[in-house]
């Protein structure tokens, strides 16, 4: 069995935290990149590849949606500081209003795996897995040929959300009763009193 000296100990435990330390810097030097590139109102530069969910349709209601197969978001609940919130891109549909990290439904997938893989890809919570959240009810607009999922969950442990791609000028946790002071995604308003309806039986 190896022994390491207090000194040894010591440059060890020195090495870690170098690395850890330039582990943080490096996200936070991407957040803030990502977070300059979705304040412009064009597209940005190295998107994502593209997911067999991604394009445009039409919905019952005439109007163009984005997801081949519906879209689904997850509408993230902190019991201790709120809802965590996303201030969409400017590029994006309806750029600078609020609304959950969400997108496109791949083929085959889920409407809450879809949410959790969309909210892990965007806002780096929760866990790549899902684990971490209870889901606590599902929301359904059902526009025919096309449909969105807010899956509503609720955090098991503490998530510290970073912005992980130019889909997001910010991203903050946001107390239930102040939601509506906000400027929200049009979709997210309309729907937002059922989703507090549905949430506050779990509050």
């Amino acid at each position: 069995m190896s022994i390491m000296s207090s000194s040894e100990n010591e440059e060890t435990r020195a090495g870690n935290e170098a690395a850890s330390s330039a582990a943080h810097d490096a996200a936070t030097d991407a957040a803030e990149r990502n977070a300059q590139a979705a304040k412009s109102t064009h597209l940005p530069d190295g998107r994502p590849p593209r997911r067999s969910g991604d394009g445009w349709t039409y919905g019952s209601d005439g109007k163009k949606h984005w997801g081949l197969n519906g879209a689904a978001g997850l509408m993230l609940v902190d019991p201790e500081r709120g809802v965590l919130m996303q201030h969409r891109a400017l590029w994006s549909v309806e750029g600078g209003t609020w609304g959950f990290p969400g997108g496109a439904r791949d083929m085959g997938e889920s409407a809450i795996d879809a949410a959790v893989r969309e909210s892990w890809e965007e806002a780096g919570v929760p866990d790549q897995d899902g684990s971490g959240i209870e889901i606590l009810e599902t929301h359904v607009l059902d526009l025919g040929t096309w449909s969105y999922t807010t899956v509503i969950a609720k955090t098991l442990r503490r998530f510290d959300a970073v912005i992980n791609d130019p889909e997001s000028i910010q991203l903050s946790w946001v107390p239930v009763d102040e939601l509506e002071d906000f400027e929200l995604h049009p979709g997210v308003a309309a729907a937002l009193p059922t989703l507090l309806e549905l949430l506050r039986p779990h509050l």
